[in-house]
């Protein structure tokens, strides 16, 4: 067999085959991936990076050198943002792993229709974002929303609610919203962890005298443990970079109730213009998921060595 370095290019003259040398042939197979990623990735990122030194607008550029970042640095709204974002982000990801857990140990049991429930969650994450969002907002209508309906039915207000109106219940109302849409794909990843533990784990636990919630803390949890560590960071990297959820309920109000960096990146860069202190923003943010992503690293593998998974 010919040695996967040698071409299928035939040299009439000599009557043999061409050879390329090895690394030259490597070049040429990474040459197009990487490519890819200097026009998709590199040279966006490159640009961002550029921008942040300027006062750029529809006008033109002007370098400032640090200024943009001075600004952000000595800016309590922007620091507040920051805060609000992670707040966003812990929340958020905490009850998608809780819910996701609970979801994944029902579903998970021997009971009849259970292929028809697990069929059942997924329309959540399966439908377009805008358009479970625009059902949440007549859900959230003060005037014929059903929850606002109900709470007047039962007592707990006296007229109509708008909880898109209010900073406090517009916040846990797109908190809600973003739950709703991404617990589904936890519950699926860990569904299928804990369908790869062994059976023999749990029958040699039962045969022992073990109660389910002592098989649960000491066979379930420890054994899709990896899982969970790394649903919980991506999760929250994807929660830290939600969107459409908050643009297309709040648009980042009331009253900046709702905005995120994101939100605040886009309200910046696209809606006022200001191309250099958006680009700025967004350079913090990509610093941000950077660090955020190196813990990930580190932590799921310490979690992976402890138990044992290579």
């Amino acid at each position: 067999m010919a040695d996967i370095s040698e071409t299928a290019g035939y040299n009439a003259a000599t009557g043999r085959r061409k050879v390329l040398p090895e690394g030259v042939f490597a070049w040429l197979l990474v040459g197009p991936a990487m490519l890819f990623i200097a026009i998709i990735v590199a040279w966006p990122l490159a640009e961002t990076i550029r921008l942040s030194f300027m006062e750029a607008g529809l006008g033109g550029e002007e370098y400032v050198g640090l200024a943009n970042y001075q600004d952000l640095a000595e800016s309590r709204k922007f620091h507040q943002t920051i805060a609000r974002t992670f707040y966003w982000m812990f929340l958020s990801v905490s009850l998608k792993l809780i819910l996701g857990l609970v979801g994944a140990v029902l579903l998970n049991a021997a009971v009849p229709g259970r292929g028809l429930f697990r069929v059942l969650v997924m329309p959540p994450w399966v439908i377009p974002i805008a358009i479970g969002c625009i059902g949440w907002l007549w859900l959230y209508n003060g005037y014929f929303g059903i929850l606002s309906g109900t709470a007047q039915a039962v007592g707990l207000t006296d007229g109509p609610f708008e909880f898109l109106a209010y900073k406090t219940s517009a916040f846990y109302s797109a908190i809600v919203t973003d739950v709703w849409v991404g617990t589904p794909m936890v519950t699926l990843f860990f569904l299928a962890a804990m369908q790869g533990v062994s059976r023999d784990l749990y029958e040699a636990a039962w045969v022992d005298g073990a109660g389910r919630w002592y098989r649960f803390r000491r066979i379930t949890i420890p054994q899709i443990m990896p899982v969970i560590v790394s649903m919980a960071l991506l999760s929250a990297i994807w929660t830290f970079n939600s969107f459409e959820i908050i643009w297309i309920l709040t648009e980042g109000g009331p009253r900046s109730a709702t905005t995120t960096l994101i939100v605040d990146t886009y309200k910046v860069a696209i809606g006022n213009y200001k191309f250099g202190e958006g680009a700025a923003r967004a350079v913090i943010i990509v610093f941000l998921l950077a660090v955020f992503s190196l813990f990930y690293l580190f932590f799921l593998n310490k979690v992976n060595k402890h138990y044992g998974v290579k």
